[in-house]
């Protein structure tokens, strides 16, 4: 195994949850601590919310603005990049809105030295999870944003548009292109009717483009199979990868002193930084959660946590008790899989 990073030493700005209980650390952020120089975390807990239960705290949105204060006074705000993922309130939104305005401006002397990752966690499967004034709150702030990562529910939420095949997808990430001049977008966890006669094995698909100087899309997409499993913390794995991925390929074309890290126009688009570095974070996650489902069922079959299914499914709560048990059983094992973090095989390629 190379033990050379995949980046040169990064400072990343990363605003997410932060959970107790890992089998390994819930979130592929673990990856990403290498580069990490600060953390705001906006929710404290001490499970994710896979298990149904959760105990834990929210960080208000004036509590965010001072633990960003907090960095800046004593100059840690020297950022290469920002990642933001769940953020509890609307306010919360604004609040890292100006966090990101604060470090372009401070960045603004040099093209290209601040990136910013939004992952505008708001809901998934047509159904949202955060109040709904979080929604206009993200759409204010998307010009900001160099490249987002929705769902394919929160793709539509933001572009207003329906989303029931490649036609409709390709016209909300148009209409995000142009109406909120993102030069970047990564839909995940995107279902729609194969194209191919082989409908007998579920797939997901990621579908991206980097814009070009007219703002039309240049589109790809990667489509992987899907795991029979219920995995929670995916979307945050992938964008956690995504930065150091993404990062590489970037330096790799030569782009890192282009603003927001556009290619030029007469790139192909599947050689777009962007598509490579999709490539790369889909392989090592279909590896690892490959391996957690293999660890999962044996988990299962062994009877971990407190006997054989059958016998707690005589017990009182018995339902309850054999979903934590096959949440717990599905923790997504990233540290014993750290190797196809470091070198993934690209087995599906962008398109």
């Amino acid at each position: 195994m190379s033990t050379e990073l995949p980046v040169p030493e990064t400072k990343i700005l990363a605003i997410a949850s932060h959970v107790g209980f890992i089998l390994m650390p819930y979130i592929a952020r673990a990856w990403l601590i290498f580069a990490l120089q600060g953390r705001l975390w906006v929710t404290f807990a001490g499970n994710h919310t896979g298990y149904g239960q959760v105990k834990g705290t929210k960080t208000s949105a004036d509590e965010i603005r001072e633990l960003y204060h907090g960095l800046k006074q004593s100059y840690l705000d020297d950022y290469d990049m920002m990642l933001s993922g769940y953020i509890p309130s609307a306010e919360g939104v604004d609040a890292v809105g100006s966090i990101a305005r604060d470090l372009k401006l401070k960045s603004g002397m040099k093209t290209g030295s601040f990136f910013w990752v939004l992952d505008p966690v708001m809901g998934d499967d047509g159904r949202l999870y955060v109040n709904e004034n979080i929604v206009p709150a993200y759409k204010n702030l998307l010009r900001e944003a160099d490249l987002i990562l929705p769902n394919q529910f929160e793709a539509e939420l933001l572009s207003d548009t329906k989303i029931t095949s490649l036609k409709s997808l390709i016209t909300a990430v148009t209409h995000l292109h142009k109406i909120h001049r993102i030069p970047h977008i990564l839909v995940t966890s995107v279902r729609l009717p194969s194209s191919s006669s082989d409908i007998s094995t579920p797939t997901l698909s990621v579908i991206g483009s980097t814009a070009r100087t007219d703002l039309s899309p240049r589109i790809f997409r990667i489509t992987v199979p899907a795991i029979d499993c219920f995995f929670s913390g995916t979307g945050d794995m992938f964008a956690a990868l995504l930065v150091v991925r993404l990062r590489e390929a970037v330096i790799a074309s030569n782009l890192l002193s282009t603003k927001s890290w556009v290619s030029p126009d007469d790139v192909c688009t599947t050689d777009l930084p962007l598509a490579r570095a999709a490539e790369k974070v889909l392989a090592s996650m279909q590896a690892v959660l490959e391996k957690t489902k293999i660890a999962r069922d044996e988990a299962l079959s062994e009877g971990a946590m407190g006997g054989p299914l059958g016998t707690m499914e005589k017990e009182k709560d018995s339902g309850k008790r054999g979903h934590l048990r096959r949440t717990k059983a599905a923790e997504v094992r990233i540290v014993r899989n750290v190797a196809d973090l470091r070198e993934p095989v690209v087995r599906w390629k962008a398109e």
